[in-house]
């Protein structure tokens, strides 16, 4: 046994390895197969956090993880209480959130027969993790156990702890390492030369700021590489927080519902700065009849994962490196050079002022869609329309606010007016796109940030799949506000019958029950709001029961019109070859 080693239990060495990585708090449903564990928790400072679903508690980790930085950790059951992590564990992975799961297993002796609550744990989360660490043997708790929270932070990515539940018990010598930390340096110097000297011979450089800058803690980079450039910023597809939307050279996400000044401009780079981004192709695509994206111009790549580089749009240059470090050495370059930009940036700047007015004139108008269809159908509706409403909630939006969305048309919507200052300030459900991703999601965000306010936007069919979390707010006492869009459909989905099946609906019309009733029902505060009056000062009361541990939903009754179709990319018109179905065109 060396020196630094000491005997202790199995379940005492990962909570030993949990609190030497900071961990306080774990998101659950209590069972049997942790509970040795789970029993010296609060020994060691950390809160157990009950939920109604396990997928809950995965959201919840991946919000915490993304508001704090830190990990985010979670436990559950073995088998069903396991396989209720796969939803959150996917949505984790395409957010690069580094939430470490925790998955006891059968025990080591009836693995393979059969038992009760056993499954094949490690397949099923095979493709969706960063690293899986399975613990063989109960010797190896802490050494596996701290690898699966060093490659969750090294990766950006969730990784998996898989433990036989007859492995935290016995008597072991242990030695609880030190955490691994690894920063990402700024690149390769070759490549680095290669995109200063693109950038000084750029007469329209675009940046394109990404979840990268986010995680990186690079947003002053990102404004001084800008600012030296006189560079419009774009967002990347919701990642609205990756640059100040205050700042002068901000100009708004691209992507579904994204911003027509944003779009107008990019379409205008010579240059493109991918800064952090992977250029997923879905935050790509036209949008608003603009096929924006440059075809001709040079682009430049920054981004921690390799395999990203030149995956979706073809590049000019591409640097393996951290997006601050790498836009610092980029500055570094740049200083001091002649550059081209420099002698068009009035008019630059003139041009990305009167894109950013023209949009923000074009949304203040926007007061309800101009399809015949939603014209048609919200003409005698006596509720809000859609847009005017998430312009009063922007408007309302106090300082500092953290707003989660969920996925869905009304949400979707959203992105046109969601603006925040700060980083780690909106948390989406990002490429994995998966309904009940916001409202537990916003819940592990202000654990991590109890002083900031939070808010999660959903839509009133995403919210029959996450609202049993209601009971976790009210017994924890979590103060956040839900904003439900009611509008008694599944809109996107409905949006794709109108357009493409000539309404023809098919599970796509909800009946709700009173939202607002429900969740007073679960011993939270409900309010209904109707009138546009009444956004403002129903979110302003429901701020205030945050400061109490108290959590509000704000039913917000909205018209059935919709916006833009969420997949026009992957849909056609049908065509019917057999004689039955022809009707149905």
């Amino acid at each position: 046994m060396s020196p630094s080693s000491q005997k202790m239990g199995p379940s005492e060495a990962l909570v030993e390895t949990l609190a030497v990585n900071g961990v306080t708090h774990v998101f659950g449903i209590v069972g049997s197969a942790f509970m040795d564990a789970l029993d010296i928790f609060p020994a060691a400072g950390i809160e157990f956090v009950p939920v109604a679903h396990e997928q809950g508690a995965i959201h919840m980790a991946d919000g915490y993880a993304r508001a704090s930085g830190r990990h985010g950790v979670c436990i559950a059951q073995n088998g069903p209480g396991v396989t209720n992590f796969v939803t959150g564990v996917a949505a984790a992975y395409w957010a690069h959130s580094p939430v470490v799961f925790i998955t006891p297993e059968t025990g080591s002796m009836s693995l393979g027969l059969g038992g009760f609550q056993e499954t094949e744990q490690l397949p099923i989360f095979s493709k969706i993790t960063k690293y899986q660490g399975h613990v063989n043997n109960p010797k190896r708790m802490a050494e596996i156990a701290g690898r699966c929270f060093d490659r969750a932070m090294l990766e950006m990515g969730p990784t998996q702890l898989n433990i036989p539940r007859d492995f935290f018990y016995g008597e072991i010598d242990v030695t609880i390492g030190a955490p691994m930390r690894i920063a990402h340096g700024p690149g390769d110097s070759a490549a680095l030369d290669a995109a200063a000297e693109t950038l000084a011979k750029a007469e329209f450089p675009v940046i394109l700021a990404g979840g990268g800058v986010i995680m990186s803690g690079g947003t002053a980079e990102a404004i001084a590489l800008a600012e030296l450039l006189g560079a419009p910023v774009c967002n990347s597809y919701l990642h609205n927080d990756s640059f100040p939307a205050s700042h002068a050279l901000s100009v708004g996400p691209l992507g579904y519902q994204g911003s027509k000044a944003a779009m107008k401009l990019i379409a205008q780079a010579d240059v493109v700065v991918a800064l952090g981004t992977r250029l997923g192709p879905f935050g790509t695509l036209p949008q608003h009849g603009l096929d924006y994206w440059p075809k001709q111009a040079k682009i430049i790549q920054i981004d921690t994962d390799p395999r990203m580089l030149g995956l979706v749009k073809p590049i000019s240059v591409g640097i393996h490196g951290d997006a601050r470090a790498a836009a610092a050495a980029l500055i570094e370059r740049l200083k001091g050079r002649p550059l081209a930009c420099a002698a068009n940036r009035g008019d630059r700047i003139a041009r990305i002022n009167a894109e950013k007015r023209g949009w923000e004139t074009e949304l203040d108008g926007w007061t309800q869609e101009r399809d015949p269809y939603s014209v048609e159908i919200s003409a005698d509706s006596k509720y809000m329309h859609p847009r005017q409403m998430l312009r009063e909630l922007e408007k309302a939006m106090p300082p500092g606010a953290m707003v989660s969305t969920d996925i869905g048309n009304v949400c979707s919507v959203a992105n046109s007016y969601l603006r925040f200052d700060a980083p780690r300030s909106m948390f989406a459900a990002m490429s994995f796109g998966n309904c009940g991703y916001a409202f537990p999601v916003i819940c592990g965000a202000k654990f991590a940030s109890p002083d900031r306010p939070a808010f999660a936007y959903v839509g009133d069919g995403a919210w029959g799949i996450s609202f049993n979390e209601l009971l976790t707010c009210a017994r924890e006492k979590i103060g956040v506000t839900v904003l439900v869009f009611n509008n008694g459909q599944w809109g996107a989905e409905k949006k794709n019958h109108v357009d493409f099946y000539s309404r023809r609906y098919q599970g796509v019309n909800l009946e709700n029950p009173s939202w607002a009733g429900v969740a007073r029902a679960f011993g939270c505060e409900g309010v209904t709001v109707e009138r546009l009056a009444d956004v403002a000062p129903a979110l302003k009361a429901a701020t205030l029961a945050q400061r109490e541990g108290r959590t509000t939903v704000i039913e917000l009754m909205v018209t059935k019109e919709l916006g833009d179709p969420f997949r026009r990319d992957a849909l056609s018109k049908p065509v019917r070859w057999l004689e039955k179905y022809k009707a149905f065109v």
